[in-house]
């Protein structure tokens, strides 16, 4: 049984002609990676990345033979420049300090444009995980309030809960002190 980086001929086939035919019919890539998924038990992503690893693959005779006819493309990735990147963010984060969500500014930003909106998205969550002292500057800069980040978030929820259980502990000890402290004064009454 060969494989073609990972799956099996048979299943680079079976891909490629789900891909076809569901492109063909007007569907989505997203849709196409889901459905396929679940149908061969992969995930979603895992799907997207193979398919995409497969356009890629030109130099293998297979996968040409597998692509010839099929009119499949990548389209080319275009990323953000950093001055592209730093508009952006002003513009999410002014439209944040009117205090709406950040998907909701992204939205607006990208004037209704679904495929911008899908790259502003994904390009500040990205920044949110390896540049968030980036988004922090430039929330100073547009008069955003500084915001918890989801760690510090999560530690405050963590801590909340602890003393909650702490508090749980401690009152019934205190009830019971209180039990022992009436009993005890009963019995010198007496």
């Amino acid at each position: 049984m060969t494989k073609i980086n990972g799956y099996t001929e048979e299943e680079a086939t079976g891909l490629i002609e789900y891909i076809y035919e569901g492109r063909h019919a007007g569907k989505t890539l997203s849709y196409l990676f889901e459905t396929y998924g679940k149908q061969h038990g992969r995930a979603k992503g895992s799907v997207r990345n193979y398919y995409y690893t497969l356009l890629k693959s030109t130099d293998d005779r297979r996968v040409q033979k597998l692509l010839e006819g099929k009119d499949l493309h990548a389209g080319r990735i275009r990323p953000f420049s950093e001055e592209e990147t730093d508009a952006m963010l002003r513009a999410i984060l002014t439209e944040r300090s009117k205090g709406i969500s950040v998907r909701k500014a992204i939205m607006h930003v990208a004037g209704g444009d679904a495929r911008l909106m899908l790259r502003m998205q994904n390009k500040y969550r990205n920044l949110v995980r390896k540049q968030p002292e980036r988004i922090e500057k430039i929330a100073r800069e547009v008069g955003l309030p500084e915001e918890k980040t989801f760690l510090q978030r999560k530690l405050e929820r963590e801590i909340d809960a602890l003393y909650a259980r702490l508090a749980v502990g401690l009152r019934q000890e205190n009830e019971r002190l209180r039990a022992e402290l009436e009993k005890l004064r009963s019995e010198r009454k007496e």
